[in-house]
C-alpha cells in the first residue's frame, strides 16, 4: 500500500486504485511506520514525500515484488514456453511507423503471448510499469539495463518547394535564424541541431518559429502548408519527401544519427516470451531502420 501511494502521489489516489476507503489506507501506512519505528511519508496538502527510509523501504519493497511477480510468471509456465503478457514502451511515432508491424507479425506467430504497448515520448519506468521490453532513442544512461541496438534515425530539415521558391533555399544553418519555420518540441530534436563539414563541430540555432508543435504528424503536415522549414526524424518525411511534397535542405550539415536501441533488465533466467520477442524483434527492426540511419553523402 505504500508503494502504491507513493506511485499515485496521494493516498486519496492510491485508495481508488486499490479500491479500499482512505481512512482504511492511511491506517495500514500509520500501522506500518509504527511498526518499523519510523516516519516514511511526509504528508503535505499537495503531495507526498518520502523519507529517506521512507525512499529505502520503497525501493527494497519494489525488488521484492519484482522478485514475487518473477516468481508467478515462473508458475504460470512462462520459463517453459513463450506465452504470457509482454509489456512493451516505444516512443508514439516509432510505435506507430516501425515497431507495431512488427509486433503484429510477432502475435501471429505466437498465439499464446499477448502484449500491452505503453506508447510515451518520456522514459517509462521499467519496475513501476512492469515493462518487459523498451524501445528508445537517443544515448543511453542506464547501465542496469541491457541494450542491443537496432539501428538509427537521421534528423532532417526539409520544406515545401513553394516555400523554397518564395524564400530561397538557405545554404548554411546560420541562414535559418531569419527563416520561416515550424518547430516540433521533441526531447531529441530541440534546439536545432548541425555539425560543421568542416570541423566535425556540433552547434546549435536558435530560430524564431512561426509555429510551435507537439506531434511531429503537425509539423510535417504544417511543412507541407508552406508556414515554413522543419527539424524532424526521416521516417517523419519520408513518405512526403517521396510525393515531391517536401525537400530535404542542409543535409551536408546535419549531425550524427540518433541511435534506437532494444532494452530490457537484466534477468538470471530470460522468460521465453521474453527471449521469443528479442530474438523476433531485433532482426525485423534493424531492417525496417536501416534505410533512416544514413547520412548521404552531398
Amino acid at each position: 500500500m505504500l508503494v502504491s501511494s507513493v506511485e499515485e502521489g496521494s493516498l486519496s489516489a492510491a485508495a481508488r486504485k486499490l479500491r479500499i476507503p482512505v481512512a482504511t489506507l492511511t491506517r495500514n501506512v500509520n500501522d506500518l511506520e509504527a511498526k518499523v519505528g519510523t516516519k516514511l511519508l511526509i504528508r503535505t496538502t499537495r503531495r507526498l514525500e518520502l523519507t529517506e527510509a521512507g525512499s529505502d523501504y520503497v525501493a527494497s519493497a519494489k525488488q521484492i515484488l519484482e522478485h514475487v511477480d518473477e516468481q508467478e510468471r515462473r508458475a504460470a509456465g512462462e520459463f517453459l514456453a513463450p506465452r504470457g503478457e509482454l509489456v512493451v514502451t516505444t516512443p508514439v511515432q516509432v510505435a506507430r511507423l516501425r515497431v507495431l508491424p512488427v509486433i503484429s507479425q510477432f502475435l501471429a506467430a505466437y498465439p499464446d503471448i499477448k502484449i500491452r504497448l505503453l506508447q510515451s515520448d518520456s522514459n517509462v519506468d521499467f519496475v513501476d510499469a512492469h515493462v518487459d521490453v523498451a524501445i528508445r532513442l537517443g544515448r543511453l544512461r542506464d547501465s542496469s539495463l541491457v541494450a542491443t541496438r537496432v539501428g538509427s534515425l537521421r534528423m532532417v530539415v526539409v520544406a515545401s518547394p513553394d516555400l523554397l521558391d518564395k524564400c530561397g533555399e538557405p545554404e548554411a544553418p546560420e541562414n535559418l535564424r531569419d527563416y520561416p519555420c515550424v518547430v516540433f518540441e521533441s526531447p531529441n530534436l530541440s534546439p536545432w541541431r548541425f555539425r560543421n563539414p568542416d570541423t566535425e563541430q556540433v552547434f546549435t540555432i536558435a530560430n524564431e518559429p512561426r509555429l510551435i508543435v507537439s506531434s511531429p504528424d503537425a509539423a510535417v503536415d504544417a511543412a507541407i502548408d508552406g508556414i515554413g522549414a522543419t527539424l524532424v526524424l526521416e521516417h517523419d518525411v519520408a513518405a512526403a519527401v517521396s510525393a515531391g511534397k517536401l525537400r530535404h535542405i542542409l543535409q551536408e550539415f546535419e549531425v550524427e544519427p540518433i541511435p534506437v536501441h532494444l532494452l530490457h533488465l537484466s534477468r538470471n533466467v530470460m522468460p521465453m516470451k521474453l527471449r521469443a520477442f528479442i530474438d523476433f524483434a531485433v532482426p525485423r527492426l534493424r531492417e525496417k531502420l536501416a534505410e533512416f540511419g544514413r547520412v548521404p553523402s552531398v
